[in-house]
């Protein structure tokens, strides 16, 4: 209740309406309860009564008059001049100080109020409609959006008014929702949730609508598509389904389809391939984000189109697969599945030092996802081989960070980079090649980064150098870093030509030709042993 006395005087109330000299209107206007008291006293006053009357009188009769103003009235009235409740004398002086400095001066001089009446009508400002601008799956489509999306749907169940099985699916994939046709599998899975065999116009319909995906974007679709609904993150088996189904429908993939265990090895490598470059975290776990952040939906929608699965370098190339799996095989001699580092120390004609290798079965770079002490398995070789061979990218440069940085505090000083070094100048010296001092070798590996740091390099300037993968096959590959000092003008002006091509790219190039010429040589052999064989007298 007082709060509803206090806000009636503050705004219908015109304090300078009482005509008070002798009470300054500041002090009125911060205390309400002495002004309501204030007035209530002076309507109670004789002269007030008198007033009255007289303002009536001349309202009756039809006479202007101005409530302390001073024109005359028809009454003869000079100026209605509003009783005092002081009486003469008792007034308080004011303090000793202009009259220009009085609240009730500047307010009179900057702002006369009205004097048509002592109570002000305040209107409420017109209430603004916000628009909703939150939705909890968010925004809905625009109508003409929907309304294409639902004329399309009708003319597809028009003849199909019993639904369509997975077979016929490929096409709601392809033509009406506009997604990559292998992922029609995962798709139908998602609406078919009692596993009834078939969808339906309705379930269709409804699933693609109240799900909102026609208002997201490629990649959050596809997101949506292949996760599991109580999680916000993809694992490995999550693409699986739509690896199948590219296998299974993919013309350059039909020659697999009569060896099921490569076809295995294939999706696997496939899935290794996405995650070492998608999932930037090394958690196992890809992100709406990373998949936004990443090349994965346009490799997607290219293997799509291209009918010759080399064509697509990133990600599914048949050829990048056969080069990764023979590589392992090549080292892994009992074909357990397993490589020690013994057999790592092997790869690329013993061009990694045993410290490097040692730290790489350390997990410090990464974590194996083999359960076997001491060895390594074909998921942890795939990541090894895709930062060893291709140094310019960024989960590689990452991957032998890690490795030089032997305090893990993300620097890395003289010390540790001497102690990497320091083996392969012995290499060299084994080898009768000219050994170089590591103070001209520093100089050369600060010369290339530039690091903000005269005394250390961080991982933000190896990042920033374009030389980086250089600085690392110094310290560690001796093959590739004399292959570096020692180019050939002419490979330098091959990697100029085509830029889109990575170090990985044309790697698996070359290994390619060389791995299917050993096998064609191989082949040529056994036939003509065959052949030998055939020659030979029967007696």
């Amino acid at each position: 209740m007082d709060m509803e006395v206090e806000g009636d005087l503050e705004f219908l109330l015109d304090i300078e309406m009482l005509q008070l000299p002798e009470v300054s209107s500041f002090a009125m206007k911060s205390n309400p309860y002495v002004v309501e008291a204030l007035f209530s006293q002076w309507l109670s006053l004789p002269e007030t009564g008198r007033l009255v009357n007289s303002l009536v009188a001349d309202a009756k009769s039809g006479a202007s008059f101005n409530v302390g103003g001073n024109s005359t009235g028809i009454n003869g009235v000079s100026n209605h001049s509003l009783p005092s409740m002081f009486p003469g004398g008792s007034t308080p002086p004011l303090s000793p100080r202009s009259a220009s400095s009085s609240p009730r001066m500047v307010k009179q001089r900057f702002g006369p109020s009205s004097l048509s009446s002592p109570l002000k009508l305040v209107k409420e400002p017109a209430r603004e409609a916000i628009p909703q601008f939150y939705f909890t799956s968010g925004r809905p489509a625009p109508n003409e959006l929907t309304e294409d999306f639902l004329s399309k749907a009708n003319q597809f169940f028009l003849s199909r008014s019993d639904g369509v099985q997975i077979k016929e699916f490929k096409l709601v994939t392809k033509e009406i929702c506009k997604l990559p046709s292998y992922l029609s599998t995962a798709l139908f899975r998602k609406i078919d949730v009692n596993c009834n065999g078939k969808v339906s116009r309705e379930q269709f319909i409804n699933y693609w609508i109240m799900s909102n995906m026609l208002t997201m974007d490629l990649a959050s679709q596809v997101f949506a598509i292949l996760k599991e609904p109580e999680r916000n993150y993809l694992v490995q088996d999550d693409f699986k389904p739509a690896l199948q189904e590219l296998l299974a429908t993919h013309p350059g993939l039909e020659f697999l389809q009569s060896t099921p265990e490569f076809q295995e090895r294939y999706a696997e490598t496939v899935i290794y391939r996405i995650f070492y470059y998608i999932n930037r975290t090394s958690n196992g776990r890809i992100t709406l984000r990373e998949l936004k952040r990443g090349n994965l939906i346009a490799a997607m929608q290219h293997v799509d189109k291209e009918e010759d699965i080399n064509k697509v370098l990133k990600y599914f190339s048949y050829e990048h697969f056969y080069v990764i799996y023979c590589k392992f095989w090549e080292l892994d001699n009992d074909h357990d599945f397993f490589i020690e580092k013994e057999n790592v120390i092997k790869y690329g004609n013993h061009a990694l030092t045993y410290r490097i290798v040692d730290r790489i079965f350390s997990q410090i770079p990464r974590r194996f996802t083999c359960n076997v002490e001491g060895r390594m398995g074909y998921e942890d070789f795939v990541y090894f081989i895709l930062a060893e061979e291709d140094k310019s990218s960024e989960p590689s440069l990452e991957y032998w960070f890690k490795c030089i940085d032997l305090d893990g505090n993300g620097v890395l000083t003289r010390n540790e980079m001497q102690y990497f070094f320091e083996e392969q100048l012995h290499r060299m010296e084994c080898m009768a090649q000219e050994p170089v001092l590591f103070e001209d070798i520093l100089c050369q590996i600060f010369d290339m980064i530039g690091p903000e740091n005269e005394e250390c390099i961080t991982l933000r300037d190896i990042k920033n150098c374009k030389l980086a993968g250089h600085v690392f096959n110094i310290l560690f590959n001796l093959n590739k870093f004399v292959a570096f000092e020692s180019r050939d003008p002419f490979l330098i002006r091959q990697e100029h030509e085509d830029p889109t091509l990575t170090e990985w790219d044309r790697f698996a190039h070359r290994e390619y030709i060389r791995l299917s010429m050993e096998e064609e040589a191989e082949d040529a052999s056994n036939a003509s042993d065959v052949w030998d064989e055939s020659l030979e007298a029967p007696f």
